[in-house]
């Protein structure tokens, strides 16, 4: 609907839908999201929770980067178990998107937890992972089904939290934290409210299991839809999946003062979403838009119309990681198999994040031979 709309001719318009501006030109996309110019009210994608926005905004700096250290320093450690788990995973055949979702859930698992952790919250992560960040997943239970295991979920974490927090594991604690969860309490510090921690630990769990596994079934729905692509470079690969499928396709804001973008009168009343997916197709600024065409990377993105992690002060703190993992993943699936696709039919499934349409995925060896669990 919102490539309908803008086929009409505007970059910038008053959508229909709810009445939000819609941003689809890079240049008013940049200047939101970038805010150089203080356009909008300063705020956080990853930090917003049920009542605002987790803050202040040392800590989310503070926490930001102790995760994306903790998560570095895991897939180099890790890195080597790649091979054996795709392989146990996703060979001979994997069903779609789960399948990404739960292959990096399995892979990342200790950094969400670290070993040690109550089995029981071991097992409230797992539940999580399948009854929420799932596409599709909120959907196969009932309206009360769903409140009664968030508030048990909830009380799980809460409880966790606040136990740490009374531990006091200083965030400089010499063998650094252990888990995701060390981070939120670390950076948030020990006066924070816990019930904001539990979200801000929801947004990284959502983020990993989530995100990255949605990202990973772009990839290879493209792959094994393009097998004249296989060889591409994974990187090239990984970045032209993301721009045609960008995961977090819609980022919101709300305007600080009253301005005219692109031609649009809008006020601090207004609702700004800047999106990504139209960004990436505009047709002024990539050529054959709707195209896979990994070797268009040869020469990089246009400026500012590429946000896959958003842009600016609040880009995805986790971006680079996330970018080296997914490649990994993509150079395994290509070099060592043939990945054959078979859509069951259905597009994209729209959310909070983008995700794939479900699709069953046939890993073969090079040489014919299935492989065998």
């Amino acid at each position: 609907m919102l490539k309908a709309e803008f086929e009409g001719g505007s970059d910038v318009w008053r959508s229909a839908l709810g009445g939000a501006v819609c941003v689809a030109d890079p240049e008013a996309a940049r200047a939101v999201m970038g805010n150089r110019h203080g356009v909008v009210a300063e705020t956080s994608d990853f930090y917003h929770h049920r009542h605002g926005v987790f803050g202040p905004r040392s800590a989310q700096l503070t926490i930001g980067r102790a995760a994306r250290s903790l998560v570095q320093r895991h897939l180099q450690d890790h890195r080597a178990e790649l091979p054996r788990l795709v392989a146990e995973r996703l060979a001979p055949r994997s069903e779609w998107p789960d399948a990404g979702n739960l292959l990096v859930l399995r892979h990342l698992r200790d950094v969400l937890l670290h070993p040690a952790a109550p089995p029981h919250l071991h097992r409230t992560v797992e539940a999580i992972v399948a009854r929420a960040v799932l596409a599709g997943a909120r959907q196969r239970h009932s309206a009360p089904s769903r409140l009664l295991f968030r508030r048990r979920a909830l009380h799980a974490l809460h409880a966790e939290i606040r136990a740490r927090q009374r531990a006091a594991r200083p965030p400089d604690h010499p063998a650094g934290p252990r888990d995701l969860v060390d981070v939120v309490v670390g950076g948030g510090g020990p006066a924070a409210d816990p019930r904001e921690l539990v979200e801000v630990y929801l947004s990284f769990l959502f983020a990993t299991a989530g995100s990255i596994g949605f990202a990973l079934g772009w990839s290879v729905l493209l792959l094994g839809t393009h097998p004249d692509r296989a060889a591409a470079d994974p990187g090239r690969t990984v970045r032209e999946a993301l721009r045609l499928w960008p995961v977090a396709w819609l980022f919101a804001r709300t305007p600080s003062r009253a301005q005219e973008l692109g031609g649009t009168p809008v006020t601090p009343r207004d609702r700004l979403m800047v999106c990504s997916y139209l960004v990436h197709r505009h047709p002024g600024y990539w050529e054959r838009p709707d195209e896979f065409v990994p070797e268009r990377w040869a020469e990089g993105a246009p400026d500012g119309a590429y946000l896959p992690f958003g842009l600016g002060p609040h880009t995805c703190a986790g971006a680079t990681v996330t970018v080296r993992l997914l490649e990994d993943l993509v150079d395994l699936l290509t070099r060592d198999w043939r990945v054959s696709v078979t859509p069951d039919g259905g597009g994209p499934q729209v959310g909070p994040a983008l995700a794939p349409p479900r699709f069953t995925a046939v890993l073969s060896r090079p040489d014919g031979c299935p492989e065998r669990r």
